[in-house]
């Protein structure tokens, strides 16, 4: 339990000599955006994830077998807006790859904007999100979260994809002292799933009790801190900063 704790407190409260530097704490941070989104728009969208695709792959099965309560116009928006983000994303990794600071901060940046541009609908447009605003909102959530996951990607900070849980989780397991393995990491995968699972039922609880808008709100809240961060952090040269091929 100790060797756990230390990665974990080594995941929240990094050694910014690491070859990821001060990045852990960022990406649990786009984590905690990531269930905070979901849980809109799972619960108000209708049945439906801006962040999570494998999810969307299978409501679209869902809905061609004709299973009730589940929309194929609104997951194939989703999963289309999804790799809109995520082409945008690749060309902000590609502009920025000698600099993997600057590549979080363009990345947060875009991802912002596009979720701040969905609080302003919910705003305008007020609950229930339905026809065109519900569309909408689905759209921008999805572009942002694309933007989001490729930059998770292209930075590979080790079990901090900020979006996908599965192989994190089998990890956990797979790789612990019951399979004979050295249950490397184990701490920071723990912390990761705690990230996610807390951004969703703070989502959750604001949605069932209200509040519809606040889970976005705190997500705008959350990327503009790490936005802030992110812009610190490319003014400076250190070693986490070159790109992962680089030594």
């Amino acid at each position: 339990m100790p060797v756990m704790l230390r990665e974990a407190w080594a995941t929240l409260v990094p050694d910014v000599t690491d070859r990821h530097g001060p990045l852990p704490p960022l990406m649990l941070a786009l984590t905690v955006v990531t269930g905070l989104v979901d849980a809109v728009s799972y619960l108000q969208l209708g049945r439906v994830f801006v962040a999570n695709m494998t999810g969307n792959v299978v409501f679209s099965g869902f809905a061609f077998a004709g299973a009730p309560g589940f929309s194929l116009a609104a997951s194939l928006v989703a999963l289309t807006a999804f790799a809109a983000g995520a082409l945008l994303g690749g060309l902000v990794v590609h502009r920025t790859r000698t600099h993997r600071g600057r590549n979080l901060q363009y990345a947060l940046l875009a991802e912002t904007v596009f979720v701040a541009a969905a609080v302003i609908v919910t705003q305008v447009s007020g609950s229930p999100y339905t026809g065109g605003v519900r569309f909408t909102l689905i759209v921008l959530l999805a572009l942002g979260l694309g933007v989001q996951n490729s930059a998770a990607r292209a930075l590979a900070v080790p079990d901090l994809t900020t979006t996908v849980l599965t192989l994190t989780i089998a990890g956990i397991a797979a790789d612990s002292h019951l399979t004979g393995g050295a249950g490397n990491k184990a701490g920071r995968r723990v912390v990761s799933a705690c990230a996610m699972l807390l951004g969703a039922v703070a989502g959750a609880a604001a949605v069932l009790h209200g509040h519809p808008t606040l889970p976005l709100l705190l997500a705008v809240a959350i990327l503009a801190a790490a936005s802030a961060a992110a812009t610190a952090l490319a003014r400076t040269d250190a070693p986490w900063t070159r790109p992962l091929t680089e030594k």
